[in-house]
């Protein structure tokens, strides 16, 4: 079991940056890849961005490549999502996600349902 915590959400202006930050607790965090999607309202829940446990792998949906970056620092078992030259149409709670890999430290999933552990969500707001 881990449990998964994100901050740093909040409004910002249209062209603007935020970071968010996912904490885990519980298990080992390098044994796990790691994802952000996010969910607008009225709309279902979709893929943001992947890390793979070593942080080799990194993956970004087409809508955010060039302008959200994402990290992991597995001393404070932590994920990062730095997100820059934001649109209103990244407007949405942002949640993070656990997946443990245990054979392939290279491989983050895309796919919502490959996730077994997930946080509470972070709001991200940007307005125009």
């Amino acid at each position: 079991q881990v449990q998964l915590v994100e901050s740093g959400g909040g409004l910002v202006q249209a062209g603007g940056s935020l970071r968010l930050s996912c904490a885990a607790s519980g298990r080992t965090f390098n044994n796990y890849a790691m994802g952000w999607f996010r969910q607008a309202p009225g709309k279902e829940r979709e893929f943001v961005s992947a890390i793979s446990r070593s942080a080799g792998s990194r993956y970004y949906a087409d809508s955010v490549k060039g302008r959200f970056t994402i990290s992991r620092d597995n001393a404070k078992n932590t994920v990062y999502l730095q997100m820059d030259s934001l649109k209103p149409e990244d407007t949405g709670v942002y949640y993070c996600a656990a997946d443990p890999q245990y054979y392939n430290e290279h491989y983050a999933p895309r796919v919502l349902n490959e996730y077994d552990y997930w946080g509470q969500g972070t709001q991200v707001t940007v307005s125009s």
